[in-house]
């Protein structure tokens, strides 16, 4: 029996639920399949998938297999993945992790000349505003807006950094007035992103001066996009990034407001971050996708950050 691939189907089958799923991934007849993780099984002597017939799910012994199959996996692709990058190409799969807005806005619409000039790169992009555990979830490189994570097993690179506007419609201003100091701010209607829990401050600062300015309002969102379509439907005031209100500012669907004061959540980082594990240092496909967003029109692109 070839172990390696009894270990790739196996985890193929419990990723999948079920057998037909996880031949179809491999290109291989549901028949090979069954018939391998039957061998597997007998080999080891164990039940590892529990059939019946609606679906395939793992036992507790498979459980166990899995995580450690699954290690042995990642180690194989890993070394392989060290090969290929010592070519003048970047080869194999590089699997990026992008903060939602983010990653739509600023990123996706350029990914087509990365893949058109790394043809052999296999690239795979996930799109969320949670904290991604790199080696858990098996991600190669992942971007982060605000204060990156202080981790000694993560590599933290700052790429670019970006700019929060307070922002809000004519037509809300109309209705409740145009606050023109940090304190007047209390008076208004003002939409949160949820940073967690407790109660959020807007950090004002102007020169030396530091205001913190506890933010009231009815509404929250763990999504800029959702706030932004609040703000532009007259409903209050958001803090935004550039990237993501620029546009509306300029064509003066929202107007930005305290201008000559730099605003941040609970003195949050306005860093842009590339994540990576310390055994990606010199990764070509890594360093690829870097190359490809210092290029690129926007924050990362006018960077001249570097680490």
């Amino acid at each position: 029996m070839d172990k390696l691939l009894a270990l790739k189907l196996f985890v193929e089958t419990v990723d999948a639920k079920g057998f037909s799923s996880a031949a179809r991934r491999v290109n291989l007849a549901t028949s090979s399949v069954t018939r391998m993780m039957d061998s597997l099984e007998e080999e080891l002597g164990t039940v590892l998938l529990n059939r019946s017939t609606r679906q395939v799910t793992v036992s507790e012994a498979g459980a166990a297999y899995y995580q450690r199959a699954r290690k042995i996996l990642d180690a194989v692709a890993e070394a392989d993945a060290l090969i290929a990058d010592r070519g003048d190409t970047p080869v194999g799969q590089l699997r990026v992790s992008l903060p939602v807005a983010f990653g739509r806005r600023c990123i996706a619409p350029f990914l087509g000349s990365l893949i058109a000039q790394y043809p052999k790169l296999e690239l795979e992009v996930t799109l969320t505003d949670e904290i991604v555990d790199l080696l858990g979830e098996r991600i190669d490189l992942s971007i982060r807006l605000g204060s990156a994570a202080s981790l000694d097993e993560v590599v933290a690179r700052q790429i670019g950094t970006f700019r929060r506007r307070v922002v809000a419609s004519p037509g809300y201003l109309q209705q409740r007035g145009i606050p023109t100091a940090p304190a007047e701010l209390a008076g208004h209607a003002c939409l949160r992103f949820t940073y967690g829990a407790g109660q959020q401050m807007w950090t004002l600062l102007r020169g030396t001066e530091e205001i913190q300015v506890p933010v009231p309002g009815t509404f929250k969102s763990n999504n800029a996009e959702v706030l932004r379509e609040l703000a532009l439907a007259d409903g209050g005031i958001a803090l935004l990034p550039d990237w993501l209100v620029d546009d509306d500012i300029q064509s003066g669907r929202l107007t930005a407001l305290l201008e000559d004061w730099t605003v941040n959540p609970n003195r949050a980082s306005s860093a842009i971050s590339a994540l990576y594990l310390p055994n990606q240092r010199g990764s070509r496909r890594i360093a690829a996708f870097l190359d490809f967003l210092s290029r690129i029109p926007g924050p990362t692109g006018r960077s001249e950050a570097g680490g």
